[in-house]
């Protein structure tokens, strides 16, 4: 059985930039996709935490070190720059890639600086939870 897992977040990032006119995507500072474990051109998941909007586009790596959140065509219309946003990356994971599988979480400062990243193995609070 295969289950779509969060195995990269960017918490609360805020958006710098709103592009109508590009052809689509959002554009991500690298090393923030690199702490998401989110590819150039993956498939991520935007829920606006202003006005809950929730969007699926892909990502394109911006500026290294630029801090950089742009929503590029119509999703432009609905995330504007000071809009606080959460990027999911999902997984499809098997059961046997579950018991090693890993998820990080990107904490944020207000100008999109990695302040921590909170990683977590379910496999192991699950078991735990269940006393296995």
């Amino acid at each position: 059985m295969l289950r779509q897992m969060c195995k990269g977040k960017l918490h609360r990032v805020r958006v710098t930039q709103a592009d109508l006119n590009y052809v689509g995507s959002i554009t991500l500072d690298p090393v923030l996709m690199r702490a998401a474990n989110i590819r150039p051109y993956e498939m991520v998941q935007i829920t606006n935490v202003e006005n809950g909007v929730l969007w699926s586009t892909y990502a394109i790596p911006g500026v290294e070190g630029s801090g950089v959140v742009c929503l590029n065509g119509p999703p432009a219309r609905h995330f504007q720059p000071g809009d606080r946003v959460i990027v999911l990356s999902l997984a499809w994971v098997d059961d046997g890639e579950w018991e090693t599988f890993t998820a990080s979480v990107v904490l944020v400062d207000d100008d999109n600086r990695i302040t921590s990243i909170l990683t977590a193995k379910p496999a192991d609070d699950w078991h735990s939870d269940l006393g296995a």
